[in-house]
Order: structure tokens, then C-alpha cells, then sequence
């Protein structure tokens, strides 16, 4: 191993993220990708999503507080 700069790559545990990638939440809230979609098509102006470019975040902790006050997605 030559070099002097090794990258070091600390995959950070999603449970510790604070945004999620629709990919991620899908997997962290067991709910399909295509039903996260939608719900973030709905709220795009609501505090849990935020667009990076093309890309829609989950913001984790905000998401969590919306499913708690919901009854049924």
C-alpha cells in the first residue's frame, strides 16, 4: 500500500443519518419506494424533504414525527 493519502471510508449507519435517500428510507421504514414517492410528491413543501438538484432527501428524525402523527399512508 504506496501512497500517502489512503482514504478512509466510514459508512455512516442509517439509524445516525440524518437525511435518508428515498432508497434508504425505504429500507429503514419498511415502506416501498415507489408509496415514499408519492408521499414526498404530496409534501414537497412540508419540513421532512428537501431537494438537492433532481434528488429528494428524507430528512429521518422530521419523517419519523410525520408517521407517528399519521394513522394510515
Amino acid at each position: 500500500m504506496g501512497g500517502d493519502s489512503m482514504a478512509i471510508s466510514a459508512e455512516v449507519p442509517i439509524k445516525d443519518k440524518f437525511c435518508l435517500t428515498i432508497e434508504e428510507a425505504a429500507d429503514y421504514f419498511n415502506i416501498g419506494e415507489k408509496k415514499l414517492r408519492k408521499l414526498v410528491s404530496e409534501h414537497l413543501n412540508s419540513d421532512f424533504v428537501i431537494q438537492n438538484g433532481v434528488k429528494y432527501l428524507i430528512k429521518r428524525k422530521r419523517f419519523e414525527t410525520f408517521l407517528n402523527e399519521i394513522s394510515a399512508i
